[in-house]
């Protein structure tokens, strides 16, 4: 039986629709995933060296490591009290790893347990008047280190890639701002 026009014609279109048609897993096991290009390693390499550039500002100095810093400066902050599934929560930090750096800062007499006043039962945590001058001393420093790091942007640029962090954040339901981790106290 011959080909008739149609027949050719109707197999062009289905070859065509196959190589427009996104490619199944098995179809494209020679393709790779570029960690590279991928954004969650990117963002996730970026800030693990961020982190590592600015802990030497306060891990040589006072011994204190990343998630103890994160205590510190959330702690900081504030003006009140929290509690550690807070810091937890805002910072996105394991629970254990808070609790162990709550331990490492208590027992520097960096912070203190105080009790909750609407919830006996409960302890929140704060600064001590050491714990405030520490933080005090080490902020203006990271933050110049901030700078240091950002100089490779204009200040335009500066502008644009915290926004664009804002929006990546909003879309995951991040909080962006003190007063909105303040409201969201409920944690």
């Amino acid at each position: 039986m011959g080909k008739t026009s149609s027949d050719t014609a109707l197999r062009a279109r289905s070859a065509e629709q196959q190589e427009a048609a996104p490619k199944s897993p098995s179809s494209t096991a020679k393709a790779r995933l570029d960690l590279f290009k991928f954004v969650p390693f990117r963002l996730n390499r970026l800030a693990a060296e961020v982190s590592s550039a600015l802990s030497t500002e306060y891990q040589e100095r006072h011994g204190l490591d990343i998630p103890a810093w994160r205590v510190l400066a959330t702690l900081g902050f504030r003006n009140d009290a929290c509690s550690a599934q807070f810091i937890s929560q805002c910072t996105r930090t394991h629970k254990s790893t808070i609790s162990r750096a709550v331990t490492l800062l208590l027992h520097k007499g960096l912070i203190e347990r105080v009790e909750n006043e609407a919830d006996r039962r409960e302890f929140r945590l704060q600064l001590t008047r050491k714990g405030r001058a520490l933080y005090e001393e080490l902020f203006p420093q990271l933050l110049r280190r901030e700078d240091e790091i950002l100089a490779c942007l204009t200040a335009q640029e500066r502008k644009q890639f915290s926004a664009l962090l804002g929006k990546i954040e909003q879309s995951l339901d991040l909080i962006q701002t003190s007063e909105e981790a303040d409201a969201k106290q409920a944690y």
